[in-house]
């Protein structure tokens, strides 16, 4: 109990140490640029105190949980006798297909953390504001959903067969150059802006921690070059995803019959 309260106490000092930096370029710019008081500095104050509370029990949260659970499910999912069911049938030599369960897996906690990540559900409220509607907030959070998925899926496809990171990033790029130009100009900056969203409170822990897990238990691979990256193809996938969202809508709507004209007296 005493030592969880010491380790406690020790990630609210590492916290307030580097949320300073940000206290002080604000309150610099307030006082000194724009030379203008505060308002309601007592709410500020009360304001930062949570953040900093808020930040220190959500590290301790990943210390605690997140991280070994994510490590704990990669070593279940690719203990040899889970896979081939038991240790007589275990052979010299692994392949890719004996890994169905990770993939599966990558792609589900993928789906799902993105689903709930609040950044997401911020931006997509605001796009359907700003749009009237023409951005549906259900289409677009399962769109960037579905393209955290298979980038998770992906992701660990690399750090089990040990391909290069760089590979997939390029040949996705290019795929996102390709559609940029020929998506509709209302969806770029939001599926853009979506690749970002993806890596944030809830998405980033658990899929970090699945990455290392699975580097550091499938045979013959390095945590430090493999069990990184897996954050690259959960930001690049979603691009693509929302903008063929909007393209698939943009085409249906072109292949939709026009409405017939109104008769006189109707």
């Amino acid at each position: 109990m005493v030592d969880g309260l010491l380790h406690f106490a020790g990630t609210v000092g590492q916290t307030v140490f580097d949320v300073l930096p940000i206290a002080a370029i604000i309150f610099g710019f307030q006082f000194f640029v724009i030379r203008k008081p505060i308002p309601n500095l007592k709410q500020v104050l009360i304001g930062f105190g949570y953040v900093l509370l808020g930040l220190a029990l959500f590290l301790e949260g990943l210390d605690q949980a997140l991280f070994p659970l994510g490590r704990l499910m990669a070593e279940q999912l690719t203990d040899p006798i889970f896979i081939y069911g038991s240790a007589d049938l275990v052979p010299a030599q692994f392949h890719w297909s004996d890994y169905l369960w990770v993939y599966a897996f990558a792609a589900a906690i993928g789906f799902s953390t993105t689903i709930a990540e609040p950044s997401l559900i911020a931006v997509a409220i605001k796009a359907a504001a700003v749009s009237g509607g023409a951005i549906n907030v259900w289409g677009l959070r399962i769109a960037v959903a579905n393209g955290v998925a298979i980038g998770i899926a992906l992701g660990t496809f690399r750090i089990v067969t040990g391909t290069p990171l760089h590979y997939y990033i390029v040949a996705g790029y290019i795929i996102v150059i390709i559609q940029t130009i020929f998506a509709p100009k209302m969806i770029i900056a939001l599926a853009y802006d979506s690749g970002g969203v993806t890596t944030s409170t809830v998405t980033v822990p658990l899929v970090t921690a699945l990455g290392l897990g699975l580097a550091g238990t499938v045979p013959g691979r390095s945590v430090l070059l493999d069990g990184f990256g897996l954050i690259a193809f959960a930001s690049l996938f979603p691009m693509m995803t929302v903008m063929s969202y909007a393209q698939v809508a943009e085409w249906r709507t072109r292949r939709r019959p026009p409405e017939p004209p109104l008769e006189r007296g109707e």
